[in-house]
């Protein structure tokens, strides 16, 4: 695609009333985004389903100029987008009506593995919650499945911490543009998961930060996976609406059941209950139910042996291999480091997977 051919696409998408179903339809019947945007008004309105008030302000000079400034943000950070005719469009998101016109990509996303699989859920997570989704991937990872989710509290980065734990690709779909990360608290999460897989959004980088904007973000999330599992959730939340996104697209659904007491279950039962999932009572249920199997020759992933490690986080490691659990403070004090320091090295020895965050700001050696 030409800046000019992404700079008309990107004037269409501003359009207000007109959204991925339409604007799809309106490019497929012209040819082109340009074409659509130079057609006579007369003959759009021939088109079934194109009706005065959808196009009403479709030639307003006013889009070619938003759409230059979004194409300057585009080219300056070297912004990767997939068109929705393009061969790299993610392939299960071409079979979704409402599917993104153009999808925007950081990171080092690769989808030939068929093998995709979104984890949702409440974003106050219970220790039980947390336990579940870990022993879910840790499961999973000789199957060495795409983990997608939300990047959001809770399940989300639960998910997708453990993926990369497992050296698994794991994508965030985001509900704001690539200018900017929510929550703030995970931008420490953006560059390993960059490393092992990236993050998807169709939103603009001048799009407004809005709430509604999660429920949009649901679609891509459901989209691109072949399964949609729901961890943990209250009567109502956004992993809900995006179960029943999933079911719409014909897409399998797994939810983890609870004791009928937990708040954060009744979602989750009563998906099970009205048939809306699978009952996932045991992580081996998705590759059965999925029908994934091993090539004969695979031999179980092991963790690995050997991992490189720097002066300072080898030092905390010796020092937790020696003490055993230890809360954050303690570590810093012992080991002569600034909290804020050894905060930040405990993740990375987290992501390596030699070590485990327990509850209270403790730690130990995996």
């Amino acid at each position: 695609m030409t800046d000019t051919d992404l700079l008309y696409v990107l004037a269409l998408q501003n359009v207000s009333k007109i959204g991925d179903i339409t604007a799809k339809k309106l490019i497929n019947h012209c040819g082109s985004a340009e074409g659509v945007l130079k057609e006579k008004p007369n003959k759009l309105l021939k088109i079934d389903g194109i009706g005065h008030a959808m196009i009403s302000d479709l030639y307003g000079a006013h889009h070619l100029r938003a759409a230059e400034d979004e194409l300057k943000f585009i080219t300056h950070k070297k912004i990767k987008y997939h068109y929705f005719t393009d061969n790299d469009y993610p392939e299960r998101l071409k079979h979704c009506i409402d599917g993104p016109v153009l999808l925007f990509q950081s990171g080092n996303i690769t989808l030939k593995n068929q093998r995709i699989i979104s984890i949702v859920g409440a974003r106050k997570i219970t220790t039980q919650g947390i336990a579940n989704c870990e022993r879910l991937i840790e499961t999973l990872a000789i199957y060495n499945p795409i983990i997608i989710s939300g990047f959001a509290y809770g399940t989300d980065i639960t998910a997708q911490k453990a993926a990369l734990k497992h050296n698994l690709q794991t994508i965030g779909c985001l509900a704001h543009g690539l200018n900017q990360i929510y929550p703030k608290a995970h931008k420490k999460y953006v560059s390993a998961i960059e490393n092992y897989g990236g993050f998807f959004t169709d939103f603009w980088s001048s799009s407004d930060f809005n709430r509604k904007n999660f429920l949009k973000r649901n679609r891509i999330i459901a989209g691109l996976s072949e399964a949609t599992i729901v961890v943990e959730s209250a009567q109502k939340g956004g992993s809900l609406v995006t179960a029943d996104i999933a079911s719409s697209y014909n897409r399998e659904v797994f939810a983890i059941p609870g004791r009928i007491t937990d708040a954060q279950s009744i979602g989750c039962n009563n998906l099970i209950k009205y048939q809306k999932a699978h009952l996932l009572s045991q992580p081996e249920d998705v590759p059965y139910i999925l029908n994934w199997q091993l090539k004969q020759d695979k031999k179980p992933i092991q963790k690995t042996l050997f991992v490189t490690l720097d002066p300072e986080e080898t030092l905390i490691f010796n020092y937790l291999k020696d003490n055993g659990k230890t809360l954050l403070d303690y570590i810093a004090l012992n080991c002569n480091l600034p909290t804020y320091k050894v905060a930040s090295i405990l993740l990375n020895l987290e992501l390596k997977g030699v070590v485990n965050p327990l509850a209270g700001k403790q730690f130990e050696v995996s």
